[in-house]
């Protein structure tokens, strides 16, 4: 058998448009397209009924179905990415394997053990741009060095865009470099160890109204006015380049978010302390009071506040929340009821179908004052002058908690201006033990 390459898909499940996938083509052998369900990250999983395995699974079942049309198919393998390479290695004659980056402190352990397993049997490792526009070192200051403020780096990002950036790779022209293959088996949701979640996927394709208006409708949790691409985002089945053109073309909003995606992940790459820690050092000494029976009712949706319980019943029963209301839930979780942030940001984490460990991190810190932010710590939302501003019908709260304003409900489980006050005394303590 003549050599191959092996395409290893990622966060990139798609054919079009995959910049990793069009180097792999273009390399001169045949391509065998490769997915690993990985069992390093499956068993760290809570729920055997993780919705976004479900979705996985659709979206690897798709791809195959793809690649059989093109007289190919794609093979799926169920362990850890070590017993991968070494099966492949061990099977075909592979000459060099391909991949797209990824920012996270573990997926970057995971790529250079491959790296390394790899050289040492004479096979190169690939791995190219793909999942964001710019990174690592592309958008800095002039001294080469990070920003740490989104402003300044929103500025540099967008004096640096040009259509080169934007531009899709043109994968199509190369398909019939696939190695080609009779259909190859898929391991069953249940294999996997997984069962199927009754939750419904967001859409791939947006209407171009609604990123026309964008800006007018998305603090609006009533209104289906963002875009929820979250998901599709982090796991390819779109394409950024894609994505940020129509942006770039129709709503500024809507790109300056796509800019907050690349900031964070940038953040991740050169700080990935972040993952773990808080940005700014200083915050580690938050006197948090964690206590479990309000973090409870917290994440059931039972604090008395209408707007934090309609996001969190929101969030638990379908894996989705409003981003106005996740800043909201987010602020009312660290500054009032000062529980650590990292307890919401790993509830986040376990819940959300477009979780991704750069933009949760990223989001929580800055709703905890402790990470990147041109503000200091003693941002507060009111979350009920909130639900006045962005939801003054009630809609989207009596969508969620329908028995508000009813004997039923709970009276607020702390009073604003205390918990505010009991906050900012929190955070001036922690500066002064620095």
């Amino acid at each position: 058998m003549s050599p191959i390459s092996v395409f290893w898909f990622r966060r990139d499940l798609r054919l079009q448009d995959n910049a990793g996938l069009y180097h792999a083509l273009q390399a001169g052998a045949p391509v065998l397209p490769v997915f690993l369900f990985d069992t390093d990250i499956l068993s760290r999983l809570p729920s055997r009924e993780d919705p976004r395995v479900s979705f996985l699974h659709q979206t690897v079942q798709a791809l195959r179905r793809e690649l059989e049309q093109l007289g190919s198919s794609l093979l799926v393998l169920h362990g850890t990415p070590l017993d991968m390479m070494r099966q492949l290695a061990a099977r075909y004659p592979v000459r060099e394997v391909f991949a797209n980056h990824d920012y996270e402190p573990a997926a970057r352990s995971r790529d250079q053990q491959v790296q390394e397993f790899l050289h040492g049997r004479g096979i190169a490792f690939h791995t190219y741009k793909d999942q964001v526009i710019f990174e690592k070192h592309e958008v800095v200051k002039d001294n080469g060095t990070p920003y740490q403020v989104f402003g300044a780096y929103k500025k540099k990002w967008l004096q640096k865009l040009n259509p080169f950036y934007l531009k899709p790779y043109p994968t199509p022209r190369y398909f019939q470099h696939f190695l080609p293959s009779p259909p190859l088996p898929v391991p069953s949701l249940q294999e996997l160890g997984f069962v199927p979640n009754g939750i419904v996927f967001p859409a791939k394709g947006v209407p171009t109204q609604l990123i026309r208006t964008y800006d007018q409708t998305r603090d609006l949790p009533a209104l289906a006015g963002t875009t929820r691409l979250g998901l599709h985002l982090r796991f390819g089945t779109v394409s950024i380049r894609e994505v940020a053109r129509q942006a770039h073309q129709l709503n500024a909003v809507w790109l300056s978010e796509l800019i907050w995606r690349d900031f964070f992940m940038m953040i991740l790459f050169h700080f990935p302390h972040v993952a773990t820690r808080p940005f700014h050092l200083a915050y580690e000494h938050v006197p948090w009071q964690n206590q479990q029976e309000q973090f409870a009712r917290w994440c059931a949706g039972t604090t008395g506040y209408p707007l934090v319980d309609a996001g969190m019943r929101e969030l638990n029963a379908t894996g989705f929340m409003h981003n106005r209301v996740r800043m909201v839930a987010a602020s009312f979780l660290v500054k009032h009821l000062l529980i650590d942030y990292r307890w919401g940001e790993a509830y986040f984490a376990e819940k959300l179908l477009d979780f991704d460990l750069a933009a949760n991190n990223g989001n929580w810190q800055w709703c905890a004052g402790t990470g990147c932010d041109a503000a200091p710590y003693f941002r507060v939302f009111n979350p009920a002058a909130q639900a006045v501003k962005f939801d003054k019908q009630q809609q989207y709260i009596k969508r969620w908690v329908p028995e508000v304003g009813t004997p039923a409900y709970p009276a607020p489980m702390v009073e604003h201006a205390f918990a505010r006050d009991r906050a900012l005394q929190a955070y001036k303590s922690a500066l002064a033990a620095v």
